[in-house]
């Protein structure tokens, strides 16, 4: 009889456009299989498929899996929103007449909420879904990494067991 552990590790990377992401997959003691997914957000339609892989090849166990996307060469710009820049001006403005204050500087300005947004490039349609597509293939891979894995240490399990076996069997004779 073949055994399997249930505790495991596996890790595995990839990239796709301007995707890089990596999967790590640990798997403890469970009476059941249970599969505890951590996903980005705009990620969650992995959750499905890894799902149903991870059950077609584990009975048991809990398996937490995680996938880290970073998204490479994806250089984020700054903006001054002008609407929010303007009315804080004004506001000061108002203000300066009122109260015996020093005049805003411009770092002081800059330093309110809302003044600079950082704004994230746009996203590719075709690309998300590529690195989707790649990022569910590295899950296999991690998956049938975590498989081997279990087994190789089953096996090992498998012959201190059996050499206990035999240690009773001889002294029970």
């Amino acid at each position: 009889m073949a055994l399997s552990s249930m505790t495991g590790f596996a890790r595995s990377h990839g990239a796709s456009g301007p995707y890089v992401f990596e999967w790590e997959l640990k798997s403890v003691n469970a009476k059941g299989f249970d599969l505890r997914l951590r996903l980005p957000q705009g990620w969650d339609e992995l959750e499905a498929f890894a799902k149903k892989r991870a059950a077609e090849l584990l009975s048991r166990g809990t398996v937490y899996a995680n996938l880290n996307v970073k998204r490479a060469n994806a250089l984020s710009t700054v903006r001054i929103n002008e609407e929010v820049l303007a009315s804080v001006v004004k506001a000061a403005t108002q203000l300066a007449g009122r109260i015996d204050a020093v005049a805003p500087s411009i770092d002081g300005l800059l330093a309110i909420k809302g003044v600079i947004e950082v704004v994230e490039p746009e996203s590719n349609e075709a690309e998300d879904k590529a690195a989707r597509a790649a990022a569910a293939l590295a899950f296999e891979q991690a998956l049938g990494n975590l498989v081997e894995m279990r087994r190789r240490e089953g096996a090992t399990l498998g012959q201190i067991l059996g050499a206990r076996m035999d240690e009773i069997e001889k002294l029970a004779k």
